[in-house]
């Protein structure tokens, strides 16, 4: 049993790794942040925090201001793999951040069963209510 729990726990650093690399696809300045979903041992959707296909690449005002309309990384995956034929129910979603409250519901909503995530974020609510709705939530520092 030891031995299952330390190969989960050396994937899930892994794919931590994978999300983090895929967020250095991030035109943000401010916070690159990275997201891959995986069933069944499978990468079925993959996001890092942007503009909405169409807009400029600039994710930040001249005053340094994440402008309101930037996409997370896990909006983005969850919105690519609801377009695909996957479908991402009992699935984990691994994420370089804490989840919003916004990105939470999705979650949610979207039959993620399990998310990890790497760096923490001031706020907790997000994780809080994954938790309240039976969400296995994992915190795994990477650079440990």
């Amino acid at each position: 049993m030891c031995n299952k729990k330390n190969k989960q726990f050396e994937l899930d650093k892994r794919y931590l790794r994978m999300a983090a690399v895929w967020a250095e696809n991030s035109y943000c300045k401010r916070r690159q942040v990275g997201a891959l979903i995986v069933k069944d041992q499978m990468i079925i959707s993959d996001g890092y925090n942007g503009t909405p296909s169409g807009f400029e690449n600039i994710c930040e005002d001249e005053n340094n201001v994440t402008k309101p309309y930037v996409l997370h990384a896990e909006a983005n995956a969850i919105t690519k793999v609801a377009a695909s034929s996957n479908s991402s129910k009992g699935a984990t979603i691994y994420i370089t951040s804490a989840p919003c409250i916004e990105c939470a519901k999705l979650i949610i909503q979207s039959g993620i069963m399990r998310v990890v995530y790497s760096e923490k974020y001031r706020v907790e609510d997000g994780c809080d209510l994954l938790r309240r709705a039976g969400i296995t939530v994992d915190f795994i520092d990477i650079h440990e």
